[in-house]
This record gives structure tokens, C-alpha cells and sequence, in this order.
């Protein structure tokens, strides 16, 4: 056999890993130090919270002179579709302090124009899933005529189930 003749081959050097090493720990060093420092808000940060709340102090408005009337729970029979269906309203009313007595002294003509109204409508329009802020809206309307200007702020429906 013959030999080659540049004479032996040498072995191939093995690369040193001190840069592979020596990047990790400079990466991680970094990280964490970047990391601390947006943290901290040395870098891209805003007033601290401390300074700031010592500053402005905040202020937290008033409530205002609101209360709520109950509506006495309401069951309504619909008609429709060859099967009785019913119709379970529960609401509260937003009024001024000053006219909660006004409000539910007149509760029995409100019972009546919202037991009224509800019964008007339709099976299918109580199906309707926005069905729910337009007939809000009505029946808002109809207790403010009823209970006066200015005395109903705002119907909250508590129950609306439909069986």
C-alpha cells in the first residue's frame, strides 16, 4: 500500500469554547441588567407611585344623591304561537333622594303602564337579543310620564326570563 505523500495528515484543532462561554455570560449578565432596569424605571418608566400619590393626592368624587325604588316582581302570560308563554320583569328605579317617597307612592300606576306595555308585545320580539335595551328604553319613558319629569333617572332591569 502506498503512503500519501504529503506526509501525516494532522488532526483537525478543536475551536475553543471560551467565546461560547464568555457570550452566554455576557447575555445573561446583560438581560438581567436591562431587565432591572426598565423594572426599577430607570430606563422607560414614569413617576414612581410614591411620588406621584405624595404630589395629588386623588380625589374621589362624591356619590350622588341617588336611591333606588323597587318594582315589585311582574309575571306576564304571553300569547302567541298556539302556547302560553310567561314573562317574569324585575326592576329597580333611579331616583333623586328627594322624590323616593314621590316614586313609590305612585307604584301601583307604574305596575300598571309596565304590566301593560309588556303585555303588547310580541313572543317574538322578546326573542330578539337586542330586543332587551329597546324595550329598556320604553318602558323608561312610560314611568317617567307617569311618575313625572325629573323624578326617574334610569330603569334597571334586575330579571328579564321568558319561559
Amino acid at each position: 500500500m502506498a503512503e500519501p505523500q504529503g506526509g501525516e495528515e494532522e488532526a483537525p484543532k478543536k475551536k475553543s469554547k471560551l467565546p461560547l462561554i464568555v457570550g452566554l455570560v455576557l447575555m445573561l449578565g446583560l438581560g438581567g441588567g436591562g431587565f432591572y432596569a426598565v423594572y426599577s424605571g430607570m430606563i422607560l418608566g414614569t413617576e414612581k407611585a410614591d411620588d406621584h400619590a405624595k404630589e395629588d393626592p386623588v380625589k374621589v368624587e362624591a356619590l350622588p344623591d341617588i336611591a333606588y325604588v323597587p318594582v315589585d316582581p311582574l309575571v306576564v302570560t304571553l300569547n302567541g304561537e298556539g302556547r302560553d308563554r310567561h314573562l317574569r320583569f324585575t326592576a329597580q328605579l333611579e331616583v333623586a333622594k328627594s322624590y323616593q317617597e314621590d316614586v313609590a307612592l305612585l307604584m301601583p300606576r307604574i305596575l300598571d303602564v309596565l304590566n301593560g306595555y309588556l303585555r303588547a308585545i310580541e313572543v317574538a320580539e322578546l326573542e330578539d337579543p337586542t330586543a332587551l335595551t329597546r324595550l329598556r328604553a320604553q318602558m323608561l319613558r312610560r314611568v317617567q310620564i307617569v311618575s313625572g319629569e325629573g323624578r326617574v333617572r334610569d330603569l334597571l332591569v334586575t330579571e328579564f326570563v321568558l319561559n
